[in-house]
Formats: structure tokens, C-alpha cells, sequence
């Protein structure tokens, strides 16, 4: 049993919303809330089944209304002197959070079953939840109040959870009253005490630099050496405390900081596994919320003593989350901690390794904690899950070009049987693959081959139907390239074609594929990637690469003039652009931003766009690129987007695909993004999407809503033209078009 007395996340008022508490509810992962007065006063509780029972009961869900009117009232609880057998008897599998009131009814604090998190602030701290970070300052400040805020600073910028501090009652805490100066004291007693001394901030100082901590945003955690500390901590309202490893098993001290019912990091250097597992019974007999941290309490650490594993063997003592506080050198040991499951990480920084301290010599300077906290980010990153191994997006597009598949040797007309002689084994690998062979052999084939053609699903399973015509309420067409376009356009009535430009097409002989005077309209999706591999990125910074990006830009512009003649029916086609704007290693600030904006405006101011309407792609948070994913920052952001079309007089193409991505990693709504940004599509790539980094799904299987979109469609962007850009949907003839096609007839006409 735990019993918290931090209730922030668990209390709301009673005249909040229920909309309000809802989001408390899920926020706090309790699935109950205590409603009290202004006064703290429980006035009773509100469970997620509550509300759904309630949902069942009333004719017009009012999402507004009060939670007095619905909250179990009185509710059960139990006085905060109860005993801890009583409390324990009172669990059920109803009941897994008891209230806990003073005489006068005051809400004092909350008892639950031993549970695998806590919180500490809002912040919540488990084995699903991202690994808690903090930045340990104790007496780097060297007792000056300027340098201990200068050190916060820093430490936010490196984006760490928590600053840590230590207060001492030096008087108090050493048997000769903390005299620097006592011939008699030891020798390592004598140097810390002429530290302490010399470096210590005042109390008052110290709650100055915890309230500039709230101020940053980021949470404040101090470590109390002895008790007259903890009462003053207590007395400012600390939310959490750390433990030192010279206290791990000063129960005194431990029992008085289980008391404030408030979660307890502890570092468990210098001491044995026996006192291990006998200060873990003691913490557990007095209900307290801890996590250990594996330690080795010398400065610094040799890593030959370091003993990573045992993290293993902590958890297993502690049944719960365990945690890591390093005084080696270096970053590598706290991240390789985080790979073996450490979810709160400790690491001493400082300004200046050659100040006088021993923790200076075993701390990171403020680039490298912000260096270890990306580490960090990125390993648990990589952790990922236990779920059955997928294919993930960056490797299909690989196995689409380096794997292999199987091709037919001879033609082979519909109706014949397929033999292994017909099949040969090549490369690139956008056909079945090659385990599929028994499957294949022996079946009918299902149309004409020719010698050279990729065998695919549907020669196993069976073809696909395809129309001559789909109706929508809009102009609709496929994407294409020079090489592919008669075939896909062979039998099927289309408004329109979009050009899917490589930079080799830009020099292609036009009337080697197309006639003149054709009636359908065409649109042109500019390359990414043009030789020695530039990307296009019209808001770089490097004017050299900027300028190159723009001269490739007008090529592609005068190429789609070129296109004209073939189809006199468009006028002013479009293209669209991805016009660049990401960053490899972290998403950029909005003042970083705005400024690869004004240089995208003034790329645009650059180049002849008279009979030309440019659609800028809106862009996912991950996008891949050859070369692998990056981090994107245009394009993304619904009112970003509208002041720079409304800036610019410049429209965009909206991506169905990427919008939803960056909707679910920003957790945005999609129907709400194009609502905003309606006014500003001239073109529209109709296809679905997984998670923030799952692109060109096939309609209907990921996260779209089509029929919620269908009616934002309608209502925000009509009549405007769109592609189902399903990602390697021209294979087979083009099979992943008309699937997506036929979906959006059947379910939504878009």
C-alpha cells in the first residue's frame, strides 16, 4: 500500500465541468477523481464508469454540465489515522483508492495498492512513461544564487525533467556542529566540511532558485541531509524528495520522509544488498511511493565498478521501476542504463569541471547533459515494444529497392499454368516475393504476361476490378510517370493526371510518350532529389544549397510549360512542391521557423510563376527522405499555414496522409486542420495513414475518418481536384489506385 498526499492529479473542484474531469481522469490513470469544495472538503468521487453509466441515461450528452450533478456522493473514505492493516483490509475489486480525511473532513490524502507509478507534479513515472531526467546540480552553484539560476537555465535548455539541489543543517548534521576548521576532524571530513562552508546557498536563497525553477517550467527536487532540512522543505512544499546514498539506511530519516506521504527517489551507493533489501522492507511498512537507483558512490566511478547489470537484479528486489545515478565520466553509462530499463536517470553538470569539488570532476558540462538527454531520448526510442516483429516504412521502401522478386522469363497468355522454368528470381523488389514461389506455381494465370513482368498478389489470389469511371464530386485522377502513364491510363475515364517528376525526367524527349491536344488536365509533382543528392530545401540556410534549390525549381516550372502544348485544357496547372524545411536531429523553435518561412516567400519571389499555381505539400512530423527520416517543421501547423498563404498569396496541396500523421503525433484534429486551412488547397492527395511516421496507406486502412473527411471536403474545400496517392499504388497495373478509388466511391464520394 502507498499512501500519496500529493492530490493534484487526483482532485478537482466540485464545480468543475465534467469535461474536466474526464481529462483529470485520464490524465492521472486512476480512473477516479475527488471532487471537493474550496475549502478541501470531499464532497465524493467521479470513476470513468461513472460517466459512461451516466452517458447511457441522459437523452443530450452535455459535456459542460457540473460534476455535482453526477459525482458519488458521500463517497467511501476512511480517517487519516486508520491503521494500516484496516486501510489494507478495505481493498477490494471495487475499490482500489481510498480517500483520506482529517477530523473536520478535509481530503488529506489518498491511500492505493502498491502500484508499478507515481507522479511527481504532472509528471508520471513508470516502466511505460518516457525516463524521468535529472539534472543534479547539488553545490555546483558554488553558493552563488546567480550561477545556481544561470545552471537552471541551462538545464531546461538541455530539456532534462528536474533540477536537484541539497540543503544542509551543517550544525546539526556533524557531531563537531560542522566547524571547518576542527584540527581534529579526519581528513576527508575536514575537505568537505571547508566546501560546505564556503559553497552553501541560505535557505531563502535556495527557495529562490526552486520558485525560478517553476518559473522554467521544470521541476524542482532537493535531497534534505537531516531533519530540521526535511521540515523546511516540507514547510515551502517540496513535492518529491531524493535520498542520498549516505542515508539509504538512515531509517530516521527515511521514516520522517515517508510520512509526507510524498514519492522518494533513492540512490543505493555504499550500501550491500542485504541493507538493500532490509531498507526496501522498511520503506514498504511505512507505505512510502520510492524507486531505487543503482549507484556507486566514488568520484568518479571506475567503470570496473560501475556493475550495470545489476540494474537486472534491482528490479527483481524492488518488484517496481528502478533508476540509475551515475558518477562516472561521461554520457555512455546513463544511456546504455536506460537500454537495461532504468526509468529515472540521475547525472551531476556543472559550467566548469575545474571548479573546486569533487562533483565537478564527475559532471557533465551543459552540452554534454544535453547531448546525454538526446542520447537518452533516442535509445528509449528505439526500445520500442514487445509486439510481433512489422515491416517498418523506412524498410519497405528499401526492400521496394534492394530485395527480390519474382519475374516471368517468356510471355504467357491468360488461362496458361504458371511453372517454375517461367520464374526467375531479380531484383528490384516491388513484385511477390520470392517465398511466395509454391504458392505460384501451378496457377492459371489471371491476364497476358510479358516476358520481364512481376508476378503479384492477385496472381495468386486472384485480379482486381478496375472501372472506366468513378464518380465523385470533384475532378479526380491518378498519379503517373513517363514511362507508366499510357498503361495506367489504358480503359479508365480521368479528369486528370499528375506527373510524378524524377530530376531525369526534367530531360526526357516529351513526344516520346505523349500527343498533342490531349482533353484530360495533368498536374506535376516537382522532385525531391535532384543529382548529387540535393534535396530540395528552398528555407535552407546555406544560400549556396538555397540558390541551387531555387535554379532546380525553375527547371522543373519551365519543364511543366513545356507540357502545356500536350494539354491545352489546363491552363494554369499546378505543382506541387515539398518545398524543404526539416532539420536531422530536432524539431526547430517558432522564431527558427519563421525565419525558414520568409526564405521559402523569397525563393517564390524568384522565380516566373505567371500561369503557374504552386501547392506547397503539407508535410507529415517524419518524413523520409532518400537518405532516411528527419524531423519537419513547415508545413505542418494549421495556422502556420494560413498566415503564410494569406501572406503570400501562394496555395497549398493538402496531404491527407501527412496531415493526419502530424495530427496524431501533435494530437491535433484532423477535420478542424482542414476547416482552417480550406480556403488555401488548390490540390488534394487523398490517402490514409498510421501512427506519425505510417505514410501513403491504402484508404481505409489507417486512421482516417473518410466519411468525417468526406464532409470537411465538402464543406471547406469543394470541387477542388485530388489523387489517391497510395504509396507504390501503380504497381500491378495500377491496383492500388482503383482499390482506393472504388473505396472512396463506395463509402464517401469525396
Amino acid at each position: 500500500m502507498i499512501i500519496q498526499k500529493n492530490l493534484k492529479g487526483s482532485v478537482v473542484s466540485i464545480s468543475a465541468s465534467i469535461q474536466e474531469a474526464l481529462k483529470r481522469i485520464n490524465e492521472n490513470k486512476h480512473k477516479i477523481v475527488y471532487a471537493v469544495d474550496d475549502k478541501n472538503h470531499l464532497m465524493g468521487s467521479l470513476t470513468d464508469g461513472d460517466v459512461r453509466r451516466w452517458i447511457l441515461t441522459v437523452p443530450e450528452i452535455d459535456l459542460q454540465g457540473r460534476i455535482s450533478s453526477i459525482i458519488n456522493q458521500p463517497c467511501f473514505s476512511m480517517a487519516i489515522e486508520s491503521s494500516s492493516s484496516s486501510i489494507n483490509s478495505a481493498f477490494n475489486e471495487r475499490i482500489n483508492s481510498i480517500p483520506l480525511i482529517d477530523k473536520q473532513g478535509h481530503l488529506v490524502a489518498i491511500a492505493s495498492p502498491e502500484t508499478g507509478f507515481f507522479n511527481i507534479d504532472n509528471r508520471r513515472i513508470s516502466n511505460e512513461d518516457p525516463v524521468f531526467i535529472i539534472a543534479e546540480i547539488g553545490n555546483n552553484h558554488q553558493g552563488d544564487v546567480v550561477l545556481a539560476k544561470k545552471l537552471v537555465d541551462l538545464a531546461v535548455a538541455a530539456d532534462v525533467d528536474c533540477v536537484k539541489f541539497q540543503m544542509r543543517n551543517i550544525s546539526n548534521l556533524y557531531r563537531n556542529d560542522g566547524l571547518a576548521n576542527d584540527v581534529s576532524a579526519d581528513l576527508g571530513t575536514q575537505y568537505t566540511l571547508d566546501l560546505l562552508s564556503k559553497y552553501q546557498l541560505t535557505d531563502q536563497e535556495l527557495f529562490e532558485v526552486f520558485d525560478y525553477c517553476k518559473e522554467k517550467k521544470t521541476i524542482p527536487l532537493c535531497t534534505p541531509w537531516d531533519l530540521d532540512s526535511l521540515d523546511k522543505l516540507e514547510g515551502y512544499g517540496m513535492s518529491a524528495y531524493k535520498v542520498a546514498s549516505a542515508d539509504f539506511t538512515n531509517y530516521e530519516l527515511l521514516g520522517a520522509l515517508a510520512k509526507t506521504g510524498k514519492p522518494l527517489i533513492c540512490s543505493t551507493g555504499m550500501s550491500n544488498e542485504n541493507e538493500i533489501y532490509e531498507t526496501v522492507g522498511f520503506l514498504r511498512r511505512n507505505n512510502a511511493q520510492f524507486v531505487l537507483l543503482h549507484c556507486n558512490s566514488t568520484y568518479p566511478t571506475p567503470f570496473k565498478d560501475v556493475r550495470l547489470n545489476y540494474l537486472n537484479r534491482l528490479k527483481k528486489i524492488t518488484g517496481s521501476v528502478i533508476g540509475y545515478s551515475g558518477h562516472e565520466r561521461g554520457w555512455a553509462v546513463p544511456v546504455a542504463a536506460v537500454a537495461l530499463g532504468a526509468k529515472v536517470i540521475e547525472k551531476h553538470f556543472t559550467m566548469d569541471k575545474n571548479l573546486e569539488g569533487n562533483d565537478h570532476k564527475v559532471s557533465l558540462l551543459p552540452e554534454e547533459l544535453k547531448y546525454m538527454v538526446v542520447q537518452i531520448r533516442q535509445v528509449e526510442q528505439s526500445l520500442g515494444d514487445e509486439a510481433p516483429r512489422e515491416v517498418s516504412q523506412g524498410e519497405m521502401i528499401n526492400r521496394e529497392v534492394l530485395a527480390k522478386s519474382m519475374m516471368i522469363n517468356q510471355d504467357l497468355a491468360e488461362g496458361e499454368i504458371i511453372t517454375r522454368e517461367m520464374i526467375e528470381i531479380k531484383s528490384p523488389g516491388q513484385g511477390l516475393q520470392p517465398n511466395r514461389m509454391d504458392e505460384l506455381v501451378g496457377k492459371k494465370a489471371t491476364r497476358d504476361f510479358h516476358c520481364g513482368d512481376l508476378f503479384f498478389e492477385t496472381d495468386i489470389k486472384g485480379g482486381f476490378k478496375k472501372k472506366s469511371r468513378y464518380i465523385f464530386n470533384r475532378p479526380y485522377g491518378i498519379p503517373v510517370r513517363y514511362h507508366d502513364y499510357k498503361t495506367l491510363i489504358q480503359g479508365i475515364d480521368l479528369d486528370f493526371v499528375e506527373f510524378h517528376l524524377s530530376f531525369k525526367d526534367l530531360k526526357v524527349h516529351l513526344d516520346e510518350f505523349l500527343t498533342e491536344n490531349l482533353t484530360m488536365g495533368f498536374a506535376v509533382h516537382a522532385p525531391e532529389l535532384f543529382a548529387g543528392d540535393h534535396l530540395m530545401d528552398l528555407s535552407a540556410e546555406d544560400n549556396s544549397y538555397r540558390n541551387h534549390s531555387i535554379q532546380e525549381l525553375d527547371r522543373v516550372i519551365r519543364h511543366t510549360r513545356d507540357l502545356k502544348k500536350y494539354f491545352p485544357n489546363t491552363a494554369n496547372p499546378v505543382i506541387v512542391v515539398n518545398v524543404g524545411g526539416w532539420n536531422t536531429d530536432r524539431f526547430l523553435d517558432s522564431h527558427e521557423k519563421q525565419k525558414k518561412y520568409n526564405r521559402v516567400k523569397d525563393a517564390f519571389e524568384q522565380v516566373d510563376l505567371t500561369d503557374i499555381r504552386i501547392a506547397i505539400q503539407t508535410m507529415p512530423p517524419f518524413p523520409w527522405h532518400f537518405g532516411g527520416q528527419s524531423y519537419h517543421n513547415l508545413f505542418l501547423e494549421p495556422n502556420e499555414i494560413k498566415r503564410f498563404c494569406e501572406t503570400t498569396a501562394l496555395e497549398i496541396c493538402l496531404d491527407i496522409s501527412h496531415t493526419m500523421m502530424a495530427c496524431n503525433y501533435y494530437d491535433w484534429d484532423l477535420y478542424d486542420f482542414v476547416e482552417k486551412v480550406g480556403p488555401y488547397v488548390a490540390h488534394l492527395h487523398i490517402v490514409d495513414a498510421k501512427g506519425s511516421d505510417g505514410e501513403g496507406v491504402q484508404v481505409g486502412e489507417g486512421d482516417v475518418d473518410f466519411n468525417k473527411l468526406a464532409e470537411a471536403l465538402r464543406k471547406s474545400v469543394p470541387g477542388v481536384q485530388f489523387i489517391p496517392e497510395v504509396w507504390q499504388g501503380h504497381k500491378n497495373r495500377g491496383e492500388g489506385f482503383w482499390n482506393a478509388l472504388g473505396f472512396l466511391e463506395r463509402h464517401c464520394r469525396i
